[in-house]
């Protein structure tokens, strides 16, 4: 496979930024940015998605039940420290068994655990069953950016991370840098939208945390995720598996806009693009 630098690929990108096709969908335009990560935040970024909100709703049943737990065998432990010390009970019990203690502590985790299950494994299996699309979206992840691809419209593109000195120009702020990227995947909202995700050399991972979905790309496999986003906004994301020195410039974003909007997208773009996909662009550094 031929490759290019990643200095071509950002002439490419220049140069499609000029034409009034593309240059709305590669810069800002005004747009809420609803899913990014917020300094010091502890919490999850705004649910995007039902599988977001299903998520975040069972990490939180888990967090109570969890608590419950720690606060019950601590107290346990106090309990015992006071009442079974040398002091408090110099001559301890000889026995070494108790069956009703035994068959207790088996059974109350088998039964938290079947209750866990019947809460979780539903969230999974929502995820895992992918739906009918009405959006079908190829993302390939490279060494260190990714490539999109919309089968349905002859569509193609790279996104580049924007180096510190080019987030103005696309409409963002400082504290984007890391997370904008010079051209987006852009989305209808409303919309059931699968992405098929694979790598072209080593395993990435693409992820948008606001949707609820994170998908390894594996090199010679083709996996899926669905999404249907609520509201219109950007949202960013990051690779998440560990691919090499520039595994930390490796950011995703996400233009959710309506079905409007989306649709004119597509129009301009395969108008710019003559109804060929566009040439696929591998970066070295």
């Amino acid at each position: 496979m031929a490759k290019f630098t990643r200095t071509t690929g950002m002439l490419a990108a220049a140069f499609g930024a000029l034409t009034a096709s593309s240059a709305w969908a590669d810069n800002r335009e005004g747009m809420e940015i609803i899913g990014q990560p917020i300094d010091r935040g502890i919490g999850f970024q705004p649910a995007a998605t039902e599988l977001a909100r299903e998520l975040q709703w069972l990490d939180g049943m888990l967090l109570v039940i969890i608590t419950i737990i720690v606060l019950f065998v601590t107290a346990l432990i106090a309990w015992t420290i006071i009442r079974h010390n040398a002091k408090a009970n110099p001559n301890p019990a000889a026995f070494s068994h108790n069956t009703p203690i035994e068959i207790t502590w088996t059974v109350v985790p088998i039964l938290i655990l079947v209750f866990i299950g019947a809460f979780s494994l539903p969230v999974l299996f929502k995820q895992q069953e992918i739906p009918e699309a009405e959006v079908t979206i190829k993302a390939t992840g490279y060494q260190w950016y990714w490539g999109y691809e919309y089968p349905d419209h002859d569509i193609s593109f790279e996104g580049f991370m924007l180096a510190e000195d080019e987030l103005e120009e696309h409409g963002y702020a400082p504290e984007h840098y890391l997370l904008a990227t010079d051209t987006a995947m852009v989305v209808p909202v409303d919309t059931t939208v699968v992405v098929q995700v694979t790598a072209a050399d080593v395993i990435h991972s693409w992820t948008i945390p606001a949707f609820g979905v994170k998908q390894d790309g594996i090199p010679g496999r083709l996996a899926e995720l669905w999404f249907s986003a609520e509201k219109e906004g950007i949202y960013f994301g990051q690779c998440s598996e560990l691919c090499g020195k520039d595994h930390a410039y490796m950011p995703i974003t996400v233009k959710v806009v309506s079905k409007e909007a989306y649709e004119e997208w597509v129009a301009q773009q395969v108008a710019a693009n003559t109804g060929v996909p566009a040439p696929t662009q591998v970066a070295s550094r």
